[in-house]
């Protein structure tokens, strides 16, 4: 769990370290993190990692919306001691801070959503799991209880053309200790992203990203019926083809010698991609949900102030302003620039979450002052689980979360309540 003035504590631990000659594990500045990643990683993992729609102007504005607002500190208000904490949905969490969900994760780091979820536990900030996790979410739960029993976690959720296989993955959430449901509503359909298209490279076809699938019994119980796609295309046999096939069965549940001569694989891929996922969504359907689990669902990917109203009267337990870190829309409005009106619409009656461009601690000050509950970091502490796996995650977020800290207290804020349009220009 976090110190009570983790920002002056993570300053002194870096610096006396620096005295012996030794550097922070990952780098500090977001900008030569990003870099350094970048440098780490092969071409298909950061094109899938860091890429974003079309120009990637969306990423782009992300940034620039950040930019843009400038923080008006207050002076003499004796800000010594600083709350951090913040009560959302009914838990007292100590910083208004989760770690977004993100697929396929193994293509930064073997160990995957399990590095994440350990760092993510020992600093008590909640780990959403991805649906397109490649570390099923029962074994996650089982990694964040080993280091801290009950520590937070929620579920992403893609809704699936099977209604069957949601209710599924909602029953393994309520069981494995997810406290949340967050519903992705901005990928019905995949983006275009033209660096993944300019390398061809998709990882689901290589059976990556899929645990939450492949563990799963209603899933598994599909396979035996073939999928009616008499036209799919396949892809041309050559050597890379093969080694894509080998892939599939060795990420498959008992390795790539069982598999072997297992069609369950491939199976498992056409499964996956023929009920991926379900853009015929509407209003009505949230219905479904309440019926299917105790747990609050809500919103993520939600722009326009009228949505939000829907989203409440609809009975969503919370809206998270997002983009998708511009991986969805190229053109699309900034996350940040889209959050005042969502708030104002929203009203206080659910809480209301931050994602997309959050690269630092000051960010999640911004969003803050702008109205949001909390915000959720995501590209930021995949690239710490590329350098260093579980400690490059923990030292990201903590980094994060000392930024935060100081710019609190440099802007004359004893809480996290403190932060106001007020102290904003721009």
């Amino acid at each position: 769990m976090l110190q009570s003035d983790v920002g002056r504590g993570r300053q002194t631990e870096i610096y006396l370290r620096g005295v012996g000659g030794l550097r922070p594990t990952v780098p500090v500045s977001a900008a030569r993190l990003e870099a350094a990643a970048r440098a780490r990683l092969s071409a298909r993992a950061w094109a899938y990692l860091a890429g974003g729609a079309g120009s990637e102007s969306t990423m782009t504005e992300n940034a620039a919306a950040f930019a843009r607002r400038r923080i008006v500190p207050r002076v003499l208000r004796n800000a010594e001691t600083r709350d951090r904490s913040v009560l959302l949905l009914g838990r007292r969490l100590p910083a208004p801070l989760l770690l977004a969900p993100i697929g396929v994760l193994d293509l930064a780091h073997p160990q995957a959503d399990l590095a994440v979820a350990r760092a993510a536990a020992s600093l008590g900030v909640p780990f959403i799991f991805s649906n397109q996790a490649s570390v099923s979410m029962e074994e996650c739960a089982r990694a964040m209880e080993a280091v801290a029993p009950g520590a937070p976690r929620w579920f992403q959720l893609y809704w699936s053309r099977s209604d069957e296989l949601v209710a599924s993955f909602l029953r393994r959430a309520e069981a494995c200790g997810c406290s949340a449901i967050v519903l992705t509503l901005d990928t019905t359909l995949l983006g275009w992203r033209p660096r993944d298209l300019d390398l061809g490279s998709l990882p689901f076809l290589r059976g990556r990203g899929l645990a939450q699938y492949t563990t799963d019994p209603v899933f598994r119980r599909h396979l035996r019926t073939a999928v009616d796609d008499p036209g799919a295309a396949r892809p041309p046999i050559t050597l890379r083809s093969v080694a894509a096939a080998l892939e599939q069965k060795a990420r498959f549940p008992g390795g790539l010698l069982r598999n072997l001569r297992s069609g369950e694989p491939r199976a498992a891929v056409r499964r996956f991609l023929a009920s991926y996922s379900r853009p015929s969504l509407r209003w009505q359907d949230l219905e479904f949900l309440k019926t299917h689990t105790r747990l609050p669902v809500l919103l993520k990917g939600v722009l326009h102030p009228e949505d939000a109203r829907m989203a409440v009267e609809h009975g969503a337990a919370g809206i998270i302003v997002s983009n998708h870190g511009g991986r969805q829309v190229d053109g699309e409005t900034a996350s940040l620039d889209a959050l005042p009106a969502v708030v104002e619409a929203a009203a206080g009656r659910v809480p209301v979450l931050l994602d997309s461009g959050v690269r630092g601690g000051s960010d999640v000050f911004k969003a803050l002052a702008m109205g949001a509950n909390a915000a959720c970091l995501g590209r930021p502490y995949v690239y710490g689980l590329a350098l260093a796996g579980e400690r490059g995650v923990r030292e990201v977020v903590t980094n994060v979360l000392a930024e935060l800290d100081l710019t609190l207290g440099l802007a004359g804020c004893t809480s996290v309540a403190d932060a106001s349009p007020a102290m904003l220009a721009g």
